[in-house]
């Protein structure tokens, strides 16, 4: 199991505690039927009403995405927003309740001017790049929610405000990062660790089967749907994910600046 070791290892939160975890200990037990926790992929798209868009996103740029456009008081509206769950490069992400139905959500708001350092002379260039990165991120959410399976957090609607700020709304995790599950366990058996990697394994393979590339795994990306040790493992933020087309010298090239970024 020298691989798991050094795939969680790669994480920049676990490098400083890496010593005092013990991810995978021999487990002699049999077989008890663990299996993985990801399922087969759905073929509809039920619930997911992420963005209006040209096109049914079957090709590798995925269509052309229009997100709905909204203003901040319809969408204070419709959504209430509550305590802040994360905060990454690009955006924050909140817990947040449909107004109409009560149900708990997730919100993650994208800055546009915060989605990624401007050239130096760009000009408006930069500001179409940011443009086109968080459309290509909601594209890639939609396909992966309808396609996915339930290793997929669900998008259910996208939009953009009159500030430029956009928000989607998806599927809430209550289970915590699969990082913070590690560092509470301290070890994992040799089983529980391969039933995590299995889970690992199958996204990568549902993202390339469906041509996207999602260029950010890593334990802190991975939620637990609940808190229960079965809990379905789920994975999260597309911000860097690209579509691709399996086979052609574009693809390679994207593997492989995927597989060279830095930890």
């Amino acid at each position: 199991m020298g691989g798991c070791y050094s795939a969680y290892a790669c994480s920049r939160k676990l490098r400083g505690r890496i010593g005092r975890i013990s991810l995978v200990l021999p487990d002699p037990a049999p077989d008890s039927g663990g299996g993985s926790v990801a399922s087969t992929p759905r073929k509809d798209g039920d619930g997911v009403d992420a963005c209006r868009r040209d096109g049914d996103g079957s090709g590798s740029g995925g269509g052309a995405v229009v997100l709905a456009r909204t203003t901040a008081v319809e969408f204070a509206r419709r959504y209430v927003l509550g305590r802040e769950l994360g905060r990454g490069e690009f955006g924050v992400t909140r817990r947040c309740r449909d107004a109409a139905t009560g149900e708990a959500l997730a919100c993650k708001t994208i800055r546009r001017h915060r989605r990624r350092a401007p050239r130096v002379g760009a000009g408006g260039a930069a500001a179409a790049d940011n443009a086109e990165d968080v459309r290509r991120e909601v594209a890639i959410m939609r396909r992966m929610s309808s396609r996915g399976g339930a290793a997929m957090v669900r998008l259910r609607e996208a939009c953009e405000d009159a500030d430029g700020a956009v928000h989607l709304v998806m599927e809430l995790c209550e289970g915590g990062e699969l990082f913070d599950r590690i560092v509470a366990r301290g070890h994992y058996s040799e089983r529980a660790a391969a039933n995590i990697f299995r889970t690992i394994v199958d996204v990568v393979q549902l993202c390339h089967l469906n041509g996207v590339i999602h260029r950010d795994l890593k334990p802190e990306n991975f939620l637990f749907a609940n808190k229960s040790e079965d809990s379905p493992l789920k994975v999260i933020d597309f911000g860097l994910s690209v579509f691709f087309k399996p086979g052609t010298a574009t693809a390679t090239k994207k593997l492989h600046l995927s597989s060279s970024n830095p930890p």
